[in-house]
């Protein structure tokens, strides 16, 4: 199984200590693992130009960047995305990248790939926010095709992995131990979820009905989408 991972920060907290510890229980199933460190893998915001919907991902002016961490993401079986909850969201980094996918979405240009990926969220707080955290990321995930999803957030009651009490580290360290055992047993039979399936079929109802971008409708087109193929 090969693993892609952004990490939301370039701060080794208490989120990159739990995403390590995931690493080390999927190992023994994992043959290559690539790692990104935002902002530093990915250090631009998106500007706005609208590029990458009208002409094409390669048109966009952070390409050298994106596309290192898009190929990474294509050939995973698994792609893990971890960050810290800043505000009850995402860090501005996170939400940085995640823009510039914004032409990966269901009704744009959705990869066929991730349909029969996984991927795993996880974001930790001293106190709360972890769930809304993780909802910037599913979001993206869902719109992206992502077959499987699975999520972890853990208030750790600290603002760094060293204050983590030894009893929470235990008890996190058993809820890693079953997620990574669901995430094996899933990896060899990932389908679409509903969610994902409703926005595909409601993606397709659009680019039958309305007139989208010509990009993003020949690209439909060609998949053969339009008629009886679907990307699962």
């Amino acid at each position: 199984m090969k693993i892609a991972a952004v990490y939301g920060t370039e701060h080794k907290g208490s989120t990159y200590h739990i995403s390590q510890l995931f690493l080390e229980k999927l190992k023994p199933e994992t043959s290559e693992v690539t790692e990104f460190f935002l902002p530093k893998d990915m250090p631009n915001f998106c500007c706005g130009c609208g590029s990458c919907f009208i002409n094409g991902e390669k048109t966009c002016p952070h390409y050298s960047k994106i596309n290192p961490i898009k190929e990474a993401i294509e050939k995973a079986d698994l792609i893990i995305f971890s960050s810290p909850v800043y505000v009850f969201h995402v860090t501005g980094q996170m939400k940085a990248f995640l823009d510039h996918f914004g032409f990966q979405w269901m009704v744009h240009r959705p990869n066929k790939a991730m349909f029969s990926k996984m991927a795993l969220v996880i974001s930790t707080a001293a106190g709360a926010g972890m769930k809304s955290t993780n909802k910037d990321i599913v979001d993206s995930l869902n719109f992206w095709g992502v077959g499987k999803t699975f999520t972890y957030g853990k208030a750790v009651a600290s603002l760094d992995w060293k204050g983590v009490s030894e009893k929470k580290k235990e008890k996190i360290e058993n809820d890693v131990a079953k997620l990574s055992s669901k995430i094996l047993h899933k990896r060899n039979n990932v389908k679409p979820s509903l969610k994902v399936k409703s926005l595909f079929y409601f993606a397709r109802f659009l680019h039958k009905k309305i007139t989208m971008l010509p990009n993003d409708r020949e690209y439909w087109e060609k998949q053969g989408w339009l008629k009886h193929k679907r990307p699962w």
